[in-house]
């Protein structure tokens, strides 16, 4: 029978499972944590499980948090096993699993007043954020949405917080009333800038209720940028029976991810910080570099073979990485068009990094999916695609490629794979993206009057031209057709 994970069965794991070398009584809370889905659980949280390991840190315990549905449903399953984690890591030929224990609490996503006293605690010292793209409230030119309705409901409401800004607030604000010094806000997520994301939505909360307070937060909270790196899906039932049936482990939510991660953060921690860099973590003083090219090489790469990989009804993402289409169409993007805009990164030569997440997208052991690729696009495109065209325009420089990535984009929203198969809704926009995408079967110039995703880039007559040129391929001739005259065309 498998053994149910908790600590009280630890010990009894089978030997090849490696463990904690610390319990949760050698642990304080040092840091809050919102949004403990399986990004965090497979990277911040293994290297502060690393790090306690050591020995060292053990005041940095993490305390989780959230404000969405999915994170009491989340925090119903880790409290079952004592907040344990097992992560399991794969690639071709490789499997290896370890339980992680650097969680000590898990708040209640429903008792607001709880999770700002823990806010408030002097001894949290870091609050961090995997909220995904589309929780920073950002319009199409990446500023903060003012106008959204949780946010004007939070600036009239300090109080009564719907948001995690509005939470982070009402505990920097508690914090200031009580003299305490504030804690740094360290986001996590695959945003450009993503510190400075968080600032503008923090103190732009602020100065819709308390100017005073919208200046504090100016003057004394840090914000450091950083830049994640670990490709881990969504965890499904046939992974939990593999962890059972190879591993003899019941976990209700076991993470499996590559064995590659990186994490590269801005050193500006007033609180103080763990000792990170003993685990791997490359502290600088500027991260936009490293972000940049990830952004833009790993995040953009995924959108662009997600697109023409679900059109040809591929399920996983290794098996669009084995297509003999698919692989050409991102070498050519990327290196035609993706990579020159990148710029120069310390210490990194660009091709060998393409080179390694070409080979990170074709780990056949992870079972990475086509659709959570797809997912969301409403919120990446802007973010990962479409940076990248404006970089492109500004230059005067050839942008037919990218045109093609958005125009997959476009003809999957119309609802139907090239086979007729039905797609279903795979976007919070969905409803408005579909109905778009399907006038723009007639009329292309449609889906550009997207102003929340394409901004200015769409008025670009390069850019309505190839678009244009590639929607009408995809619809006389397929995916498959369309990407086979774009890798044999001419450079």
């Amino acid at each position: 029978m498998p053994i149910k994970l908790s600590s009280a069965t630890l010990a009894e794991l089978p030997a090849e499972i490696a463990r904690p070398r610390f319990s949760h009584a050698d642990l304080s809370a040092g840091i809050v944590h919102f949004g403990v889905g399986n990004f965090h659980r497979a990277h911040q949280a293994v290297y502060l499980d690393d790090l306690f390991s050591s020995g060292s840190g053990r005041d940095w315990g993490i305390v989780g948090a959230g404000v969405l549905p999915s994170d009491a449903a989340m925090r119903e399953k880790l409290r079952a096993q004592d907040y344990l984690t097992t992560v399991v890591e794969e690639d071709d030929g490789f499997m290896a699993a370890r339980v992680t224990a650097p969680m000590v609490d898990f708040l209640d996503p429903t008792d607001r007043a709880a999770i700002v006293a823990r806010l408030a605690d002097p001894a949290i010292r870091i609050v961090s954020l995997t909220i995904t793209e589309g929780g920073y409230f950002l319009d199409s030119a990446g500023q903060f949405n003012f106008a959204h309705p949780d946010i004007v409901h939070d600036g009239q409401n300090a109080g009564a917080p719907r948001t995690v800004f509005g939470l982070l607030l009402a505990g920097l604000a508690a914090r200031r009333r009580n003299g305490t010094p504030p804690f740094t806000v360290m986001s996590c997520d695959n945003i450009p800038g993503n510190g400075h994301v968080t600032e503008n939505a923090v103190a732009g909360l602020a100065a819709l209720s308390d100017a005073g307070l919208a200046r504090w937060v100016a003057d004394n909270v840090a914000f450091p940028n950083s830049m994640v790196d670990r490709i881990t899906p969504a965890t499904t039932d046939h992974q939990r029976d593999r962890l059972r049936q190879q591993f003899g482990v019941e976990d209700n939510w076991p993470v499996f991810c590559e064995p590659f991660r990186q994490w590269v953060m801005e050193d500006r921690f007033p609180a103080g910080r763990p000792q990170l860099e003993r685990t791997g973590v490359t502290f600088v003083e500027d991260v936009a570099p490293f972000e940049l090219m990830k952004i833009r090489i790993l995040n953009g790469g995924h959108a662009a073979i997600a697109y023409p990989a679900a059109l040809m009804d591929i399920h996983f993402v290794h098996e669009a990485m084995q297509s003999d289409l698919i692989p050409a169409f991102l070498d050519r993007l990327e290196s035609e068009e993706i990579i020159p805009t990148v710029g120069k990164v310390p210490g990194v030569d660009l091709a060998g990094y393409y080179r390694l997440v070409a080979k990170r997208f074709a780990n056949p052991r992870i079972g990475d999916t086509i659709r959570r690729l797809c997912l969301d696009g409403s919120n990446r495109q802007p973010k990962f695609v479409v940076p990248t065209i404006a970089h492109r325009l500004r230059e005067g420089r050839d942008v037919s490629g990218l045109a093609l990535a958005s125009a997959l984009w476009c003809r999957y929203c119309f609802g139907t794979t090239d086979s007729g198969a039905v797609t279903e809704p795979n976007d919070p926009a969905w409803a408005r993206l579909q109905k778009t995408a399907q006038a723009a079967k007639a009329d292309p110039m449609v889906w550009l009057g997207l102003g929340d995703v394409y901004g200015e880039v769409a008025a670009a007559p390069a850019f309505r031209e190839a678009f244009a040129g590639w929607l009408a391929s995809l619809w006389k001739d397929g995916a498959r057709q369309t990407l086979a005259r774009y890798v044999t065309g001419p450079a």
